[in-house]
């Protein structure tokens, strides 16, 4: 098959106006930009909060594996297949960040036949969001230090300034600095370090707020410093509200596209799932559910990561219901995760299929216990064989009594994924979703939910909190945070903090080296093992093969 980005460009796209107009969106509540590429008008979303709100449909995964899983690519299959068939549905995605897209993973637009487009466009600058948010937490930061240079009336303590700077791009360098260097004249120095733009505060902030009041002030309850008798001082101490929130209001409007076959969807803010909530903007969402009869979203990297985070904080502050879940595996990963090297996987093994099939198992049992009805998509590459997929089937019929459909959207588009779509419609209208069973109380000890999470989905026997970060969580719940969920930062790649521990890891010790307080956000990160919130660029990053060619074209996108 031709390479995404050919596929991508050859095919036929409809205007913007024209896919607004099937969701009943007028002309002049949108904010077009190009033909292609559209903002909906935040009075038209206030305008759908009286419509009824269709059906929610979580598309997530097994623990990433070098081979590929393909969550993205089955989450637009699977809405272009809804849409197939007569269900009129909305794909609700995450923006790709710049750091990945030129590092080792690649862009966030689908693969194949089922792919978001125009995807030069949306993987690279799209419509400014996150430039917007990077800058909107630039701002807040220069403040923190302009206020300290100008005779520190909040009393600031310079060792406890918590509100770290960041960048969309993935650079290690930039993990841990020296600032204000160079004389009197360019304030005080301390240390200080850059985060990539996806782990902000500011991102999770403006993925939970409902609108632009409550991102003002949610952004005001961001905690960035303490004084110096250990009290917390917030970005509406600084009065840093009002321009953050003048910088974002565009951007807090959703982005419409579409996919190759004409499906509406929405791409709106994109934290990590490793290292923040790994889900799409509240506001797409809820949009996407008013103005379709199905919504079809994604949570970042595996289960135990994306989907515990889109329930026990994404839904439990948005009240959110979800109606089936889909968890995306292949034939190929979890042979990975029976043990067989990346090189080998072209080579039929029914035996190490069986063996990382637990990895799969452990990730349908974790869902389950949020009470979603669950369904399997096996996506099928060209390698794979008629043995493996029967193993795989009889495998989560007999031990999981789950349902497993083989898709071949990356080649067929929503043809290949249409038996994908009558189960998962069957599952969601079943019955009205029921609320979310959240792995944890709001009136459970902080420690005690990194724990119980630790413990009941990643299968470890305890976790190991430095002594550090357990001050931290004593003083957060002394000044009133107690209450939040917690928000697990470790490796996507296992259960574990080893990235090594593939398959389903039991056993094991979480340690909890550091924690941060998000309180405008409404969660408290638990950073786990070796995890940067700063990721590196590989020893060969993709951006030495992005170029453009002699008509001006972008070439090597993936």
């Amino acid at each position: 098959m031709p390479t995404d980005i050919e596929i991508a460009r050859a095919a036929t796209l409809q205007p913007i106006t024209a896919i607004a107009e099937r969701l009943g969106i007028p002309d002049d509540a949108l904010h077009p930009y190009g033909r292609h590429i559209a903002k909906i008008d935040h009075g038209h979303i206030r305008g759908l909060e009286a419509k009824p709100e269709g059906k929610l449909i979580l598309v997530t995964a097994i623990s990433p594996t070098p081979a590929g899983e393909g969550k993205t690519t089955t989450t637009v299959g699977l809405g272009d297949a809804l849409n197939r068939t007569g269900r009129k549905t909305v794909i609700c995605l995450r923006e790709p960040s710049l750091g990945p897209c030129f590092g080792m993973k690649g862009g966030a637009a689908g693969g194949g036949k089922a792919q978001v487009v125009p995807m030069e466009a949306i993987n690279l600058h799209f419509t400014g969001d996150f430039h917007a948010i990077t800058s909107a937490h630039s701002l807040a930061a220069a403040l923190i230090d302009n206020h300290i240079y100008w005779g520190n009336k909040l009393d600031i303590d310079l060792r406890r300034v918590a509100f770290r700077r960041v960048l969309d791009m993935n650079d290690r360098a930039l993990r841990t600095i020296t600032q204000s260097l160079g004389g009197v004249a360019n304030g005080y120095p301390r240390e200080d370090g850059f985060d990539i733009t996806v782990a902000s505060e500011v991102m999770a902030v403006f993925c939970l707020a409902r609108d632009l009041a409550d991102l003002e002030a949610r952004l005001g309850r961001i905690v960035v410093a303490e004084t110096r008798d250990r009290k917390p001082v917030t970005l509406a101490d600084l009065k840093a509200t009002g321009a953050m929130t003048v910088l974002l209001k565009d951007a807090l409007q959703p982005n419409l596209v579409q996919t190759l076959e004409g499906s509406p969807a929405l791409i709106h803010g994109g934290p990590f799932a490793n290292i923040a909530h790994g889900c799409n903007s509240v506001i797409a969402t809820r949009a996407g559910l008013r103005l379709g009869d199905y919504v079809v979203t994604e949570a970042g990297f595996g289960a135990d990561l994306g989907a515990e985070k889109f329930f026990d904080i994404k839904c439990r502050q948005a009240g959110l219901n979800p109606s089936a879940v889909v968890i995306v595996a292949t034939v190929r990963a979890l042979k990975m995760h029976g043990g067989v090297a990346k090189g080998d996987l072209g080579r039929e093994d029914v035996a190490a299929l069986e063996r990382g099939f637990a990895n799969l198992a452990r990730h349908v049992e974790n869902v389950r216990r949020f009470g979603a009805p669950v369904v399997v998509a096996v996506n099928h590459f060209h390698a794979d064989t008629e043995a493996e997929h029967a193993t795989l089937k009889a495998l989560c019929r007999d031990r999981l009594d789950v349902e497993a459909i083989t898709c071949r959207h990356w080649a067929e588009g929503g043809a290949g994924a249409e038996g994908l779509a009558h189960a998962v419609a069957s599952l969601a209208d079943a019955g009205p979703a029921a609320t979310p069973h959240f792995v944890y109380p709001d009136a459970m000890p902080l420690e005690d939910k990194i724990r119980t999470v630790a413990k009941t989905l990643y299968g470890a026997a305890d976790i190991q909190v430095e002594s550090k970060a357990a001050a931290k969580l004593a003083a957060f719940a002394q000044g009133g945070h107690g209450h939040l969920p917690v928000c697990m930062a470790k490796t996507q790649y296992s259960f574990s903090t080893d990235p090594a521990l593939i398959g389903a890891p039991s056993g094991h010790v979480v340690a909890v080296r550091d924690v941060r307080l998000s309180a405008g956000a409404g969660f408290v990160v638990a950073i786990c093992g070796e995890i940067m919130t700063m990721p590196g660029l590989p020893k060969v990053p993709a951006a030495e093969g992005i170029y453009l060619d002699a008509e001006g074209r972008i070439e090597g996108l993936f």
